[in-house]
C-alpha cells in the first residue's frame, strides 16, 4: 500500500507586519496586562543575578562555534599525550582549553 506524501506546509512571518489578533488574543492580553507583577508565580524559576545567568548560557548543541586556524607551538611530551589516543587530538586539545575557560569563568 503506497503512503499518500501530504504536503509541505510553510509560512513566512513578517515582524514588522504581524498578523492581527483576534478579540480572543486581544482580550487575553489584555487581561494579562491588567494584572499586577504581584501575581506573577516565580515559584519554578531559580532565582539569580543577571551577570551569572549569561554566564552559566550554554550554546544550543546544534550550534556549531566557528573554527580558527591557527599555529601553536605545544612541548612534545604534551603533544604525544594528546596523540596517543589516536585521532581526534586537536578536538581534545580544543575540549581541554575549552574546560579550562569555563572553569576560569565559574570562578569569577
Amino acid at each position: 500500500m503506497k503512503r499518500k506524501k501530504e504536503p509541505i506546509v510553510s509560512f513566512k512571518l513578517d515582524p514588522g507586519n504581524p498578523p492581527p489578533l483576534t478579540a480572543e488574543q486581544r482580550a487575553e492580553l489584555d487581561a494579562l496586562a491588567q494584572r499586577p507583577d504581584s501575581e506573577i508565580d516565580y515559584a519554578d524559576i531559580p532565582q539569580s543575578t543577571a551577570t551569572e545567568t549569561w554566564w552559566l548560557a550554554v550554546r544550543s548543541p546544534l550550534h556549531k562555534p566557528v573554527k580558527k586556524q591557527l599555529t601553536a607551538r605545544l612541548d612534545a611530551d604534551v603533544l604525544a599525550w594528546l596523540k596517543v589516543k589516536g585521532r581526534g587530538y586537536q578536538s581534545r586539545m580544543n575540549a581541554i582549553l575549552r574546560n579550562a575557560m569555563l572553569d576560569e569563568l565559574d570562578r569569577k
